[in-house]
């Protein structure tokens, strides 16, 4: 199973149900650090080390289905 790491952060967010732009302005320093940490991880070790952080996060910024 492939899995394709030239996923970026915006795709990322959007595929976890993130309202990305909502994210960024309501806390740019978490949303920062994710970006930084995402460009440096796999996307699998991504999601493992934030496991229990997406969650409450995305009922936050649970993004609108269009």
């Amino acid at each position: 199973m492939a899995t394709d790491i030239t996923l970026t952060f915006e795709d990322y967010l959007k595929s976890k149900k993130i309202d990305i732009e909502l994210f960024q302005k309501e806390e740019p320093a978490m949303f920062a650090e994710w970006e930084a940490m995402f460009k440096k991880v796999h996307p699998d070790s991504f999601t493992a080390q934030k496991k229990f952080l997406l969650n409450p996060i995305r009922r936050k910024y649970l993004l609108k289905a269009d």
